[in-house]
């Protein structure tokens, strides 16, 4: 008797594509139970060796050991989050000198556009006339989601923090399930792919905190060379918006480059864009191959897309979690024999890479060589 059915390519396709969608309708639908879950599994995983050193080399039983764990952790990622915030309170001392130097800047720019486009001041201020109206119109509405928005990061704290606790002291019972629920000669996969897990995972966070904190120090020392105002707070900002590869260091490039014109000049904000190319160029050629590089290679294409998937799924949260979940993803299929294939394709063009040398063998001679000439070209 036949165990599986063999069916037509575009009954599967099908299944696959109706799979897909029902994944992600429930991904989005769920998102405030799935997005605390991941944090909570990323972090427990980051805090395990911590949390076993408590427990056997300071003999703390393994709920306080878990308990020490989150507390430390948590009480240095809040008190980063009261830096930051302490900085941004800062802005409103100097908000009437935006205002006064962005609205000098907004007459040299209608004078511009009245001279090189022949566009009248009056057609120019109807038009800003009717979008000021517009953004009126929709204080209320914004004021509320900002509320919302507080209460939602406040219970996305609390959540990830119970289930960073949970996930933290269970851990042991959850790789027993995953043992049992899997046949005997797949257990050793399982307990690979378990530990390829948390190493990735902590290797991967550590080298993002030490990015983080080397962008932030380079940005800083830039714009305080410059003489940009803020500087400490624009390279906090940076540090954290360039965990998102491509997308971060041009978002932060925009908001410095507004509040450095709104307080200084124009050939500092020049200066400013200099500097962050520059500090970029570093963290990519060197920062991130040396510190944040793991032995799972996420090739660009998929990570932006990644990236773009999760913007749309989850947001902003759905953007930091894409390229963790993108590396989780490949270690499974990396190791399970018919979705290699698809664990090589999210991976770097590498020859020497494991997956490719397991394909590699089942082709004929003739492929092999097409393979090997279109490498080298």
């Amino acid at each position: 008797m036949k165990r599986f059915l063999t069916l037509p390519f575009y009954v599967k396709l099908a299944c696959v594509l109706i799979s897909i969608l029902l994944l992600g309708y429930l991904a989005k639908i769920g998102d405030t139970i799935l997005i605390p879950m991941i944090l909570g599994l990323l972090f427990s995983l980051l805090l395990i060796p911590l949390s076993n050193f408590m427990e056997h080399k300071l003999r703390f039983p393994r709920t306080l050991a878990g308990i020490l764990s989150v507390i430390l952790f948590f009480g240095v990622l809040g008190y980063g989050l009261f830096l930051l915030a302490s900085q941004l309170t800062l802005l409103k001392e100097d908000f009437p000198a935006f205002k006064e130097q962005i609205m000098d800047g907004a007459g040299k720019l209608q004078i511009w556009v009245s001279e090189q486009f022949g566009i009248q001041h009056k057609e120019q201020m109807e038009f800003i006339n009717k979008t000021a109206s517009k953004s009126v119109d929709s204080g209320t509405l914004f004021l509320g989601t900002a509320l919302v928005s507080l209460s939602s990061l406040f219970i996305l704290f609390v959540f990830t923090f119970l289930y960073t606790f949970f996930l933290l002291i269970y851990r042991g019972h959850i790789v027993k399930f995953l043992l049992f629920v899997n046949r005997v000669e797949d257990r050793p996969i399982v307990v690979d792919v378990v530990r390829q897990i948390q190493y990735v995972v902590k290797k991967y966070l550590i080298g993002l905190l030490i990015q983080m904190s080397l962008v932030s120090l380079l940005v800083f020392i830039c714009l305080s060379l410059i003489g940009v105002k803020y500087s400490l707070l624009l390279a906090l900002i940076t540090g954290v918006f360039n965990v998102l590869p491509y997308v971060g260091i041009f978002s932060s490039m925009l908001i410095i480059s507004i509040l450095t014109f709104a307080t200084s000049s124009l050939t500092h904000v020049v200066l400013v864009i200099l500097a962050l190319i520059i500090v970029h160029m570093i963290d990519s050629n060197f920062i991130v191959p040396k510190i944040v590089g793991s032995k799972v290679k996420v090739n660009s294409l998929f990570a932006m897309l990644s990236i773009i998937i999760g913007e749309m799924i989850w947001g902003i949260s759905g953007m930091f979690l894409a390229i963790p979940i993108l590396a989780i993803v490949k270690i499974v299929m990396d190791r399970i024999k018919e979705l290699k294939p698809w664990g090589f394709l999210l991976g770097e063009e590498d020859s020497k890479d494991e997956v490719y040398k397991d394909l590699f063998e089942t082709l004929n001679p003739i492929e092999k060589k097409i393979i090997e000439n279109e490498a080298k070209e």
